[in-house]
């Protein structure tokens, strides 16, 4: 059954069947590797909203699109990352993404994000 919300994480969900998995991911994903300094947020932002897309991973879209503006990434360039991705990772995929992205960011240009 999927969240009514939308940028709700996958792992938020998921968390009152897997409580143990969602604390995995809290630390080390989020409490070590996010905040290793060699990447910057932006750079981390950028690197997983690709492998999300290639990987077709939508239900994780949202949520890591919100925390990629929030670490400075901005529309025009989850945009041409989108585009971008079209040829290397497929059509169907950056289609996919460009849809969910207008849904939680909305129109390109349209937003003061």
């Amino acid at each position: 059954m999927k969240s009514d919300n939308p940028t709700q994480s996958p792992r938020e969900a998921a968390r009152a069947f897997t409580p143990e998995l969602s604390a995995l991911v809290e630390d080390p994903l989020f409490s070590r590797v996010w905040t290793d300094d060699r990447l910057p947020p932006k750079d981390r932002s950028l690197i997983t909203l690709a492998a999300l897309i290639v990987l077709h991973r939508p239900e994780e879209l949202p949520a890591h699109l919100l925390r990629a503006i929030d670490n400075g990434l901005k529309e025009s360039q989850i945009s041409a990352l989108i585009t971008h991705l079209a040829f290397y990772g497929g059509f169907p995929a950056a289609i996919s993404a460009s849809e969910i992205a207008a849904e939680v960011l909305g129109p390109l240009n349209a937003g003061s994000r």
